[in-house]
């Protein structure tokens, strides 16, 4: 039970305490589970994280789902998922019922102008993390490069850009394997 607990309010911290989605929690995602609880590898968290990202559904459940499961099977993923989804469900419920009158404030809008400025620093530091760990040789960087340009470009879902760069990594690889027999 104190693993479930542990779980909920690792999870419940995380979600509460930053803001920006998916991207903004990973370098918080990071320090719990890699670094302070030693849950999963960073390798994993990684994996976590890009397995997350293409599954229906906000990224960060995803992964807290998947990091309480390896932890403790359906019990842990539970009560991850509850952790990570409860103060956002207070914090909607309480900014609902307040914002419905002071949305037109102009301190409540430049307070949220302020905090979009943020989240796009966050969101770039959690970027620049991953590409420390993921871009790794020639290949990674031109799949990188023409990620961005396709998804800046084309509008075209980013599922199908995982897709192809999935299929391109596992094309490589075994070209290498087979080039090494």
């Amino acid at each position: 039970m104190k693993e479930l607990w542990e779980l909920f309010s690792s999870f419940a911290r995380i979600g509460g305490f930053t803001f920006g989605g998916g991207y903004a929690m990973l370098p918080m995602l990071q320090k719990e589970v890699v670094e302070r609880r030693q849950w999963a590898t960073e390798d994993e968290m990684l994996d976590y994280f890009a397995i997350g990202q293409c599954t229906p559904g906000v990224i960060f459940i995803n992964t807290a789902t998947f990091i309480g499961y390896k932890q403790k099977g359906i019990p842990g993923a539970i009560a991850a998922t509850v952790g990570s989804v409860f103060p956002s469900l207070c914090i909607v419920m309480f900014i609902a019922a307040v914002l419905k009158n002071f949305a037109e404030l102009a301190v409540v809008q430049h307070a949220f102008a302020g905090i979009r400025v943020v989240v796009s620093v966050l969101i770039l530091n959690a970027v620049m993390g991953l590409r420390k760990k993921s871009i790794v040789d020639k290949l990674c960087v031109v799949i990188a490069a023409a990620s961005f340009l396709v998804s800046v470009w084309v509008d075209i879902s980013p599922v199908w850009i995982v897709l192809a760069a999935a299929i391109l990594g596992i094309a490589v690889s075994c070209g290498r394997e087979a080039k090494e027999k």
